[in-house]
C-alpha cells in the first residue's frame, strides 16, 4: 500500500479494498480525494441510476437512501480510524458502527449526483471514536451527522 505520510496523491478503489472489508452492493466509496492523519478524510461516492436500490427506493422517484448516506459517512470514518490506529490490520478487529445521533438531511439525494463525503476526528473515549460527518452535493450540505465507531 502507499506511504500515507502525507497523501499527496487520490487512494482509488484498489487501495479502499485493502482497507475496508465492504464489497458490491455496500462499498459506500469510490476514491479518496483528502486526508489529514488524525484529523479529516474527504471521500467520493458516484451515484448510479443502476444502484440496486433504487427499483424500490422509490420505483417512480429514485431517491439515495437516507441510511446509506449514513453508512458512507461511517465507511470513511472507518478509513481515517485506519490510518489513525496503525495496529488495526494486525489485530483483524472489525470496525463497526456504534451510534449515529445529530443527523439531519437536508436535501435529496438523485442518481448522476457524486457525493463528497467530508468526516472529521471527534475524540476518543475509553475504545470508542466519534466523527462528524457533512455529505455535500455540488457544494451544498445535503446531510450532516455524528457517528461513533468502534472495534469487535
Amino acid at each position: 500500500m502507499k506511504d500515507t505520510k502525507d497523501l499527496k496523491y487520490i487512494l482509488n478503489i484498489n487501495d479502499i479494498l485493502k482497507i475496508l472489508p465492504h464489497r458490491f452492493p455496500f462499498l459506500l466509496i469510490d476514491k479518496i480525494l483528502d486526508y489529514k492523519k488524525k484529523k479529516y478524510i474527504h471521500t467520493l461516492k458516484n451515484i448510479t441510476a443502476n444502484d440496486f436500490f433504487f427499483f424500490g427506493h422509490f420505483p417512480e422517484k429514485f431517491i439515495f437512501p437516507g441510511v446509506l448516506i449514513i453508512e458512507s459517512i461511517a465507511q470513511s470514518s472507518s478509513i481515517l480510524l485506519f490510518y489513525y490506529k496503525s495496529n488495526i490490520k494486525k489485530s483483524k478487529k472489525t470496525c463497526c458502527l456504534t451510534g449515529v445521533n445529530n443527523t439531519t438531511f437536508i436535501h435529496p439525494v438523485y442518481p448522476g449526483d457524486q457525493m463528497v463525503v467530508e468526516v472529521f476526528f471527534k475524540r476518543k473515549l475509553l475504545e470508542v471514536y466519534f466523527f462528524y460527518g457533512v455529505v455535500l452535493v455540488n457544494n451544498i450540505i445535503v446531510c450532516k451527522s455524528t457517528i461513533s465507531l468502534s472495534f469487535l
